[in-house]
């Protein structure tokens, strides 16, 4: 018993450090249905310092999307990190659309906050027995002090946009926040899954294999 009140703070930190995105709103166009798209460009628009960040997510929502029978390429890694920084807009989908690509799935970082929370220490003890000497002693001997502690949370909200680029229209927008993720990778890894679970729910995609 002593043990579980011990740890108590440690893995109350562990449980607010765990991962936690999910999709806060998303949109999608009247013909956004059943896409018949073949091969799709994901491309992260993030600043040079979150370069990490733009090539973790695009590498993770490059495998969601072939998981599900779609041929996808990550833009950072086929055009590297600065291909079209001088290009003009309609240049772009011009490019891609000559290497073959007929929608690009975007993702964007659209604010990142972060928090200090502090948590007052406090005493455990049962108060039985008082009255007596003994039950005193041996009831405050084994209290348990548990110190305050303070704990950092860093909060994500990302945004991704689906174009055809046979007519560069939005068919679909999603938005979401991830709380606290424990590294780029498993930010990327639950925001890829999350998002192509939106898309299949929502028919933009469908399963392929």
């Amino acid at each position: 018993m002593k043990k579980l009140k011990i740890f108590a703070p440690v893995l109350l930190m562990l449980l607010i450090s765990c991962n936690s995105t999910k999709v806060t709103s998303s949109w999608q166009a009247d013909d956004a249905v059943n896409n018949t798209f073949n091969k799709i460009i994901v491309y992260g628009i993030f600043n040079q310092k979150n370069r990490v960040m733009r090539q973790t997510i695009e590498n993770k929502i490059v495998a969601q999307l072939n998981s599900i029978g779609y041929n996808a390429v990550s833009a950072l890694a086929m055009y590297g990190p600065k291909a079209f920084a001088k290009v003009k807009e309609d240049d772009i989908a011009d490019e891609l659309k000559s290497s073959g690509f007929d929608a690009v799935l975007t993702t964007t970082l659209l604010d990142k906050t972060s928090q200090r929370n502090y948590t007052p220490g406090n005493v455990t003890y049962s108060p039985v027995g008082l009255v007596r000497f003994g039950r005193y002693y041996s009831t405050v001997y084994d209290r348990v002090y548990q110190p305050g502690y303070y704990t950092h949370s860093t909060n994500f909200y990302l945004e991704s946009n689906l174009y055809g680029l046979r007519t560069s229209d939005l068919k679909y927008s999603v938005q979401s926040s991830s709380f606290d993720p424990s590294s780029f990778t498993s930010l990327a890894n639950d925001y890829s899954k999350k998002i192509i679970k939106d898309m299949l729910k929502k028919n933009i995609l469908k399963k392929k294999t």
